[in-house]
Formats: structure tokens, C-alpha cells, sequence
């Protein structure tokens, strides 16, 4: 995929799972260290909020603004993926009052590569582009949805149509 940073063109090692298949399985790391897997939440819809860094302003937004409203959403969990360390995630959601979203540390983790969003040029080379994807309660794509350009927010109207499909 290629997607727009600044004035550059930046390439991911790959493309987003597509709709219809079976979501890659992934091991994250939770603020407390233990592990975050897709296979602990199955039976419901998750939303995978994939971006850079906890620490801009497009990609807080994104947190706190999942935070707001998955309390709305039916049967669904949001599960925040950067590779900010669990520290940094922590601290942030303690200074924001984040409580309704999960966040996940790709920092030793391949899910990067599997989910097709690592940047592999660029300046931010190494860090996971800016997407979301909704599995299904059976572990199947839902939809998702990929920011073009890195500084701005999901479609948080066109996610939630895809998790109330």
C-alpha cells in the first residue's frame, strides 16, 4: 500500500486482511506486559486502531475518540496497536482517562507484517501506518479502512457502519 506523510509517498510491506477472510491471530503487549490476543475476544466484533505513536495528536485523537464511543457499540471492544512501548500507552491513558479501549504494544510483535501496515520507508519507517480494521465476532474481516494521508483521523462514521453490518 502506499499512503501520504508530509510531502512524501510511503510504502507498508503489505496490504490490509481483506473482507471476507480470516483475521490474522496476533500477540500484542498489554500496559501490564501480559499478552493481548485476537483469539481472547472472540464471539465479539473488534476494531483494530492501528497508527504511529500514542504520543501525536491525530493518533491520541483516534484513542480518545474510540474511547467515547465504543460504550455505543454493541458486542465490541476497541483494541489500540502502535508500537509505543505498554508504558508510554499507560501513562497516556491515565492522563486521558481512558477506560473503554484496550491498547496493544506491536513493539515484539510481527503484527506489523501480518495486518500489512509497517511503513517500510519514509521518516517514520518501522512504525504501523494509519488503519483500522473491524473483525467479526467469528474472527472474519468485517471491513476496514486505511488513511490515505497519515495526519488525519480514521472515518470513524464509515467504521461504525462496518462493526453494525
Amino acid at each position: 500500500m502506499e499512503i501520504k506523510f508530509l510531502d512524501s509517498t510511503v510504502k507498508t510491506c503489505g496490504h490490509l486482511p481483506k473482507t471476507g477472510d480470516k483475521a490474522p491471530e496476533f500477540t500484542l503487549t498489554a500496559q501490564n506486559l501480559s499478552d493481548i490476543t485476537l483469539e481472547q475476544f472472540k464471539g465479539k466484533n473488534v476494531v483494530i486502531n492501528i497508527f504511529p505513536s500514542v504520543d501525536t495528536d491525530v493518533c491520541a485523537a483516534s484513542v480518545r475518540r474510540f474511547n467515547q464511543e465504543v460504550a455505543d457499540m454493541p458486542n465490541t471492544v476497541v483494541v489500540c496497536v502502535s508500537k509505543d512501548l505498554p508504558f508510554a500507552m499507560a501513562r497516556f491513558c491515565a492522563a486521558n482517562d481512558i477506560q473503554n479501549v484496550y491498547t496493544g504494544s506491536a513493539f515484539r510483535s510481527d503484527f506489523g507484517e501480518k495486518y500489512g501496515v509497517t511503513m517500510i520507508d519514509g521518516p517514520l519507517k518501522g512504525l504501523l501506518a494509519r488503519a483500522v480494521v473491524v473483525v467479526g465476532p467469528d474472527g472474519y474481516v468485517k471491513g476496514h479502512y486505511l488513511s490515505e494521508v497519515l495526519t488525519e483521523e480514521p472515518n470513524y462514521e464509515e467504521v461504525k457502519k462496518i462493526v453494525l453490518r
